[in-house]
């Protein structure tokens, strides 16, 4: 087995514990490890106010590292993750509750799915197409083990799920009534208006969502089925399902890293939400400046997503980042102050793409390289 010892700074990996910040190779993703804390203390005291769970979202960050962190912080009750692969990451790391928050249907993925509780790990996965029933059983059987299913509301994403009432209510009944399986509640994620920047837009779409729930937890009952899991909420909403009385769950991601898309929300005062702070970046470095009024850096489109906009620059109003391509960074520099080799920190447009890109995070500290935490399901797509 590797050790940090045996990795050479700037093949293997940006930087080793120990090392000054300044001397990290860029570009890489470097975490604040201070603000990261915080922020995780922050969102697990605000799911304790309001009498709910937080199950992280581990598609987000991709670390076992960090889910634990979570845990110890934040006191979050499990991770929930979109792909078989990335959730059997978790569970080898010694996360014991793992909800796919997804569909499983090609056969060999839910084989591997109906092996996950053998690693320990409470197993759950959504389902939104009766047949699905039987196909979960099947595998569980042959493998001795139980899933635990969520029926998936499509509650206005227009993506994954079944309408609200009776559709939920009879996969729910299939469920229940099939060995090895076990109904567990429903997923209500409206996805769709995580990034809405208005407030009240925002909150008119997921109480629309909000009822649909309610509405369907009553026929629920009324069949005699119980929801432990009532499941949803992000970034950009977990204060409306929070609070709502009717989710029991929240699956918060970003808040933990947050990126620029997020802080372009806004709350109820119409102010940019400011309960979390920006705890990743992409360090980059100045590496030709030719022209005086443009410096080119070393993060371009493979260091980084770009698909919710460019990042911004944090801590300077006095240059912007404006284009990209491959391998370079073009920043307007109108008063030629960058220098060769100066240090920059980008906030990504996006961070859950922009972390699958990347190896290793650099977590830093007063100046000083803390924690090198491998991004252990990078690339688990499948």
């Amino acid at each position: 087995m590797t050790s940090i010892s045996d990795l050479e700074v700037g093949y293997d990996v940006p930087a080793i514990p120990g090392m000054d910040e300044a001397d990290i190779q860029t570009p890489c993703l470097v975490v604040d490890l201070d603000a990261l804390e915080r922020n995780i203390r922050t969102m697990g005291q605000l799911a304790k106010d309001m009498g709910v769970r937080h199950r992280v979202h581990g598609k987000m960050h991709k670390s076992v590292d960090i889910a634990l962190l979570q845990e110890k912080l934040g006191d979050s009750c499990g991770v929930c993750c979109q792909k078989v692969s990335e959730g059997e990451v978790f569970a080898r790391g010694g996360i014991k509750d793992v909800l796919i928050s997804n569909q499983v249907r090609d056969p060999a993925k839910i084989d591997r799915l109906a092996r996950m509780p053998k690693l320990g790990a409470r197993t759950l996965c959504c389902v939104d197409d009766i047949e699905n029933v039987a196909e979960l059983a099947a595998a569980v059987k042959k493998h001795g083990t139980q899933i635990e299913c969520l029926v998936e509301i499509d509650c206005g994403a227009g993506r994954c799920g079944v309408s609200e009432g009776l559709p939920v209510v009879e996969i729910a009944k299939a469920i229940a009534a099939t060995p090895g399986l076990k109904f567990a509640g429903i997923q209500a994620y409206q996805g769709a208006m995580q990034h809405m920047e208005n407030f009240l837009e925002r909150k008119e779409k997921i109480d629309i969502a909000i009822a649909m729930v309610a509405r369907t937890i009553d026929m629920l009952k009324a069949e005699g089925l119980e929801c432990d899991i009532v499941g949803g909420g992000g970034t950009g909403s977990y204060y409306f399902e929070g609070s709502s009385g009717v989710f029991n769950e929240l699956q918060c991601g970003s808040y933990a890293f947050m990126d620029a898309d997020y802080q372009r929300i806004h709350d109820a005062k119409g102010e940019r939400i400011s309960e979390f702070e920006n705890a990743l970046f992409i360090l980059t470095s100045v590496m030709s400046h030719t022209k005086t009024d443009k410096a080119i850096c070393d993060a371009g489109l493979k260091a980084q997503s770009v698909d919710s906009g460019l990042p911004y620059i944090f801590g300077r109003d006095d240059v912007e980042y404006i284009k990209c391509s491959d391998e370079h960074g073009v920043i307007s520099d109108p008063t030629n102050a960058l220098k060769i080799n100066e240090k920059l920190k980008l906030v990504p447009g996006h961070c859950d793409p922009t972390c699958n890109i990347h190896d290793y995070y650099v977590g830093i500290r007063n100046g000083k390289v803390e924690k090198l935490w491998p991004i252990s399901a990078r690339g688990k797509a499948y």
